[in-house]
């Protein structure tokens, strides 16, 4: 080959490698990812939404009972002794000092302002034991109750339930394997639930149901269906809780069918979400069985639910998990419901290793958006409102129409707990059948679908034009549904009233 040849051959390969790396840098350039928008959680603008008293110049407080003007009588109880005396002496106004001991019985308190302690000598506890027999430990409809410091273990039903009263607080108390629920708290207002430990619980270890202006804060949870629920319930702030080995972790939903439609102003803050993959073990058929093990924190039509500063790490399906009632299993669609998670606002989380094994539904849905891989955070169903910011953190799925938060944080918003306590509820005697229902029978039975006994609609069928017969079952339950757990008896209610709730359930509509 002659000279000119090859130098020729030689300015064509100069020229080709030239153009060759222009073409590739300028493809890896318009390629790369652009440094993201990075927004502090740290000072900026706060959360200017959230519950609003009615008279503005009334502050949250930092307690859920008033504290008392003047002490009233204390009783103590010894071992040997029976708490349910005691409460039946008792006077509002009244502590009962219970002592290191074991105690099988369950306590009914139906007045108000009766504070219920139970007392720790180096490290023993008051215990009370069902002993896989009984079915409810403790049992309150008064207004200003606090119970603390007991251990509660080997009930079939409730650790502690409140059933129509306002202003509680449940605190300091450890509770293992008690059925069903291990505190619930149902149709109250202005409660604090803070420093349990709760294990070994069929449905859910904390579960607030119809309620409002709630406080849930540093709890452990664990071994159980649901760690924390926030049920058909209003202005809750659920924060610095460890929530660990559940089959979902914290949930804020809507169950349809019941008397109150919605779920709203929630703030989920600052907890540890952590190994939420226990095997789902809730009663087959009820709302609960359907979350799927794995969950860190779900999300299901409730509206404006703020997510901000938690730690959710190796939740298998999903470490936030946001859907409708659509797309929900084991739910009966109620009209009166919305059944969309509408105004969800996620803030700054530390998301690790979620998602890593999900299920096949959320893993096809996944693929749509071309995603394989780890989930932080799946959304499902129609969504209005909602918002994020630093998206670019986490593996997300269903997001896309997500806005960009306007606010940071919630700094501005300390509790929404009433100053001096909500207005105690006065039941009227033509309330009485209403109040029992809501505050007891629907914790249990929703109207339509099914929770954990049958629904409303099928007990009206079983007993139309027979309340005597209703009222009689609920005082002695026998068995008789082989798709539904026995129902716990309620003859710590009077017969008037057993019969007043019958009359109520059967002619109680959706």
């Amino acid at each position: 080959m002659n000279n000119s040849k090859r130098s020729g051959l030689t300015i064509a390969l100069l020229v080709f490698f030239a153009l060759s790396v222009f073409v590739a840098g300028w493809y890896v350039g318009q390629n790369k990812h652009q440094p993201p928008t990075i927004t502090s959680s740290l000072g900026g603008a706060s959360y200017s939404g959230g519950y609003r008293p009615s008279n503005e110049v009334v502050p949250h407080g930092n307690s859920a009972v008033k504290t008392r003007s003047k002490t009233g009588n204390v009783h103590v109880v010894e071992p040997g002794g029976s708490i349910q005396k005691m409460v039946e002496r008792a006077q509002p106004g009244d502590t009962i000092q219970v002592m290191p001991g074991t105690y099988s019985e369950t306590v009914y308190i139906d007045k108000d302002d009766i504070h219920l302690v139970g007392v720790i000598l180096a490290g023993e506890r008051a215990t009370l034991n069902g002993l896989g027999k009984l079915n409810d430990a403790i049992l309150y409809s008064g207004n200003n109750i606090i119970i603390e410091n007991f251990k509660i273990t080997a009930y079939k039903g409730n650790g502690i339930m409140s059933q129509a009263g306002n202003n509680f607080e449940i605190r300091n108390n450890i509770i293992i394997d008690t059925g069903i629920y291990g505190i619930f708290p149902q149709l109250g207002k202005n409660g604090l639930i803070e420093h349990n430990v709760v294990s070994g619980i069929a449905d859910a270890a904390i579960y607030v149901g119809m309620s409002d202006n709630i406080h849930v804060a540093y709890n452990e949870v664990f071994d159980s269906v649901a760690g924390i629920e926030i049920e058909n319930s209003r202005h809750a702030i659920v924060e610095h809780n460890h929530t660990h080995h559940n089959t979902g972790g914290i949930l804020a939903f809507i169950t349809p069918g019941l008397p109150v439609k919605d779920t709203y102003d929630v703030i989920i803050r600052n907890n540890f979400i952590l190994d939420n993959n226990t095997a789902n073990f809730g009663a087959p058929g009820s709302t609960v069985a359907g979350i799927p093990a794995g969950t860190g924190i779900l999300v299901m039509a409730a509206d404006d639910v703020i997510i901000e500063g938690n730690i959710i790490s190796n939740n298998k399906t999903a470490g936030i998990l946001i859907t409708d009632h659509a797309n929900a299993e084991n739910l009966t669609l109620d009209l009166d419901s919305d059944p969309n998670a509408d105004r969800a606002m996620i803030l700054d989380n530390v998301m690790i290793n979620n998602g890593y094994d999900t299920i096949d539904v959320i893993r096809a849905f996944a693929l749509t958006e071309l995603h394989t891989g780890n989930i932080d955070i799946f959304q499902i169903g129609p969504s209005q409102d909602s918002c994020i910011i630093n998206r670019h953190r986490y593996h997300a799925v269903g997001i896309g129409d997500f806005s960009e938060c306007t606010f940071n944080n919630t700094d501005n918003i300390d509790n929404y707990l009433i100053a001096g306590g909500a207005e105690p509820r006065v039941i009227a005697p033509s309330e009485r059948g209403e109040i029992a229902y809501l505050g007891i029978c629907t914790g249990c039975h929703s109207y339509t679908g099914r929770l954990i006994g049958p629904p409303v609609q099928l007990i009206q069928a079983m007993y139309k034009d027979n309340p005597e017969g209703l009222a009689a079952y609920i005082n002695a339950p026998i068995k008789r549904q082989p798709n539904y757990p026995p129902m716990p008896a309620q003859n710590y209610l009077d017969p008037e009233t057993q019969l007043a709730v019958a009359h109520y359930i059967l002619q109680v509509g959706p």
